[in-house]
């Protein structure tokens, strides 16, 4: 396996973009690759039933990759003083009476009547990879099998299983990976999430394996006729089921490189004044480009948004990172909302954890937050979410929860409810475990069950 750089940390890659096209495009190329061996032993499971009809049809994850600042974003906690909420102190009311949030989110403020906000998540964990594991899978770590992320099981029984037949994949990430975990488990490769690489504000977005800065389309359909002329495994066996499998893979995926799928990884038919509302950064472009997908029809896409691992210099940091997420958030509710898709589109941001309420400003942190999974702050929007809401509180400082504790699971398994996927339905591995989908009719180990309040 490769190694790749990110935030100055070494990451283990499981699969390469090119890959996870091959897999995602052909079934036949698996079987002969010996790639789809795990997926073929998930494929016989049960698909589970719908728990009632479903409101949502698409998912967009902001990933808030680093752990976010529950004091400096959505829960503002003037009244703690300075060593708790440092320079960020004066909160401003949103347009829903009764919700102050932090003073650099203004445009947010506009659009509170549309999300709610979750102030009483938990979890306890202060670990960047464990936390993240449980936020992603609603589960422990530590067992025995690994379980797949939420968006693994939406693009298995919202993409695979539920009809889904684009040449996108079905979960998408924008742009890089979410960290040192395996986000499909044990539902296996073909249930990946598809990482595009490149810049969504770069003058040409570079989606990795499809769309390449340096190879003109003419030259790409040279490739295309002389690997096709080169086939000579085609023409030994033309009536080879598994070769006319594999064939189709191959011209799928030129599909995607040279036909009309991959206009939709094309900003430039956005008009600028949008683009420029959402921001001309990578994390603005990538909400736009989130909205383009689920358009299109994508279940599931993550913008994984890095930078808030702030132990150090944590409100210069936030002078930088929150403008950028009230452009981009802000601009793609109403976005969603104008175009009758929010109705219809969960929107959850957060990150594995929050961060330290009380500011440590001796050196070298110099004003910096750490860890902190003991009480931290969501927004879940649209989908069947109630807007203009608050569940939950935290403290007077934050540190921790004071009313209706929130769990991973609780919020995980609202959501597969209002997309239609029974929490308690079964989930299939290959061992043939008796494994559900996000069991609610169990003691939740912290939280107090799903969201019915918002719901």
């Amino acid at each position: 396996m490769g190694e790749r750089e990110r935030d100055g940390e070494t990451r283990e890659a499981t699969f390469t973009r090119r890959e996870i096209l091959r897999l995602f495009f052909g079934a036949g190329a698996a079987v002969l690759l010996d790639r789809g061996r795990v997926f073929a032993q998930v494929a016989a499971g049960a698909v589970p039933q719908a728990a009632r009809a479903a409101k949502a049809k698409a998912v967009i994850q902001i990933w808030l990759w680093g752990g976010p600042p529950h004091l400096d974003t959505f829960d503002p906690k003037p009244e703690a003083g300075y060593d708790y909420c440092g320079p960020l102190n004066n909160p401003i009311e949103t347009n829903v009476p009764g919700i102050r949030i932090c003073q650099l989110l203004p445009q947010l403020a506009r659009q509170a009547d549309k999300y709610a906000l979750i102030r009483s998540m938990t979890h306890g964990n202060n670990g960047h990879e464990t936390a993240a594991y449980i936020v992603q899978t609603g589960r422990q770590p530590g067992e025995r099998i690994v379980y797949p992320s939420m968006g693994a099981v939406v693009a298995r029984f919202k993409g695979y299983d539920g009809g889904y037949e684009s040449l996108i994949p079905p979960y998408m990430v924008l742009t890089s990976p979410l960290g040192r975990f395996d986000e499909a488990g044990f539902l296996g490769p073909r249930c990946k999430p598809f990482y595009t690489g490149g810049d969504p504000n770069a003058p040409r977005f570079v989606v990795e394996g499809i769309v390449s800065q340096a190879i003109s389309d003419e030259r790409q359909r040279g490739r295309r006729d002389l690997l096709a002329s080169l086939d000579a495994l085609k023409q030994a066996m033309p009536d080879n089921p598994q070769v006319a499998r594999l064939d189709e893979a191959r011209s799928k995926a030129y599909e995607m490189i040279l036909g009309d799928a991959r206009k939709i990884f094309d900003l430039s038919q956005e008009k600028d004044d949008l683009r420029n509302r959402y921001g001309r950064n990578t994390f603005g472009q990538s909400c736009l480009m989130a909205r383009r997908l689920v358009e299109a029809g994508v279940p599931y896409v993550t913008i994984n948004f890095g930078g808030w691992d702030t132990h150090k210099e944590h409100f210069q940091a936030m002078y930088r990172l929150l403008p950028q997420l009230d452009n981009g958030l802000a601009t793609l509710l109403q976005d969603l909302s104008d175009r009758g898709l929010l109705e219809s589109t969960i929107v959850w941001c957060g990150g594995e954890f929050g961060r330290t309420p009380k500011v440590a400003w001796e050196a070298p942190w110099n004003g910096g937050r750490h860890h902190y999974g003991q009480c931290f702050s969501y927004l879940v929007a649209g989908g069947g979410f109630k807007g203009g809401q608050v569940v939950g509180a935290s403290d007077e400082r934050g540190e921790n929860v004071a009313e209706r504790p929130v769990s991973p699971q609780d919020l995980l398994a609202s959501m597969y409810e209002l997309l239609g996927i029974d929490p308690n339905g079964p989930l299939p591995n290959p061992r043939g475990l008796d494994v559900k989908v996000m069991p609610i009719d169990e003691k939740p180990e912290q939280g107090a069950g799903p969201l019915r309040e918002i719901m």
